[in-house]
């Protein structure tokens, strides 16, 4: 069953306190996600520190009920 968009905001909200996602469907089948992350724990960070963040928050749901999600991060200007 693939994941529901306020269940990935919810998980990634509650990892990183102060985060804003902003979720796109991609292919229309609520499967393909993209996610825009920004958050306060990603100054400073890598962009591969900051996604490591963001898969840790959805805790290793990726590649089972979360089947794809394009990621991007940045932190707050």
């Amino acid at each position: 069953m693939p994941m529901a968009a306020d269940d990935i905001v919810t998980l990634i909200e509650e990892a990183l306190p102060g985060a804003v996602v902003e979720m796109r469907d991609l292919a229309g089948d609520n499967d393909h996600w993209a996610a825009k992350v920004t958050a306060p724990q990603f100054t400073g960070l890598t962009r591969v520190k900051q996604h490591k963040l963001v898969y840790d928050a959805l805790g290793g749901r990726m590649g089972g009920e979360l089947h794809a999600l394009q990621l991007t991060t940045q932190a707050p200007t």
